[in-house]
């Protein structure tokens, strides 16, 4: 008897561990109570329409954004690489919430499992790259403030080293659910946002965010605190020369409108 206990509790966790590979898109949703529409609303007409032409308008603005910095050799510094990757990622959004509206509404529900995982696979990846990258030029432009430089003298080699570790990071963790981190073999952890995913992984993903996004805030905070006390001892000073005044607007302009664009990767996201 004292044998067959392992063998029986093998057995128990076996079943415990049963995973759902071959169900629908449908059952995981009805597991997780999400609604999934069969036919189309007028609701889900119009957030198609408009999220077509909302990706068109990224791709397109996108697309001449990293254009101007490929040909204009002005912008061969650091910070325009770093923008230009930031361009690429928005650019690799607009193409993922394109692929989104195209298999979304009714025709989620005709999805198989691993369709549905590219999907979000793609906006998550997306948004990732975008956020990770708005905290390398968040960084890079705290040294250059500090340094009362324009732009960086950071080098070409260790820009496109630092792109390369951005789009590493984000494949990672876009493409962790799908090899493995999901709920197929627990569906007592699915998501109701996302059925296939575990919670655990999207508080794991939120929390990454979040932090990301908070460590740009502390960054930038100290920014405008340096710069706010620079100028005022410098305007004390009989021989402090325009230029520099000008050097410093600049940088808190740049600064401003990097932060004010955090958020512009994540709108419209949220999918069935």
């Amino acid at each position: 008897c004292a044998a067959l206990t392992p063998l029986s509790s093998l057995f128990r966790t076996a079943a415990m561990k049963h995973c759902f590979y071959n169900e629908t898109v449908g059952f995981f949703y009805n597991n997780s109570r999400k609604e999934l529409t069969t036919y189309w609303r007028t609701k889900d007409v119009l957030v198609v329409a408009l999220g077509l032409t909302v990706s068109v308008i990224v791709l397109l603005t996108n697309l001449l954004v990293i254009t101007a910095i490929i040909i204009n050799r002005r912008f061969h510094y650091p910070i325009y690489y770093l923008l230009g990757n930031l361009a690429a990622a928005d650019l690799f959004a607009g193409i993922a919430y394109m692929f989104l509206m195209f298999h979304t509404g009714p025709r989620t529900a005709e999805l198989s499992l691993k369709t549905w995982f590219i999907r979000q696979s793609l906006l998550d990846t997306s948004l990732t790259a975008s956020v990770v990258n708005l905290l390398a030029i968040a960084v890079e432009r705290h040294q250059t403030v500090f340094t009362m430089q324009l732009h960086s003298k950071m080098s070409n080699q260790r820009v496109m080293i630092l792109i390369f570790c951005i789009w590493v990071t984000a494949l990672l963790l876009g493409l962790i659910p799908s090899y493995g981190w999901h709920c197929l073999c627990a569906l007592e952890k699915c998501s109701s946002m996302a059925p296939l995913y575990s919670r655990s992984y999207l508080t794991f993903w939120a929390i990454s965010n979040l932090v990301i996004f908070l460590i740009m805030v502390v960054v930038y905070t100290h920014i405008f605190i340096y710069v706010k006390r620079k100028m005022t001892r410098m305007s004390k000073h009989t021989s402090f020369h325009p230029r520099y005044k000008e050097t410093m607007i600049s940088l808190v302009k740049t600064v401003t409108i990097i932060l004010m664009t955090f958020c512009c990767p994540g709108l419209c996201m949220n999918s069935e």
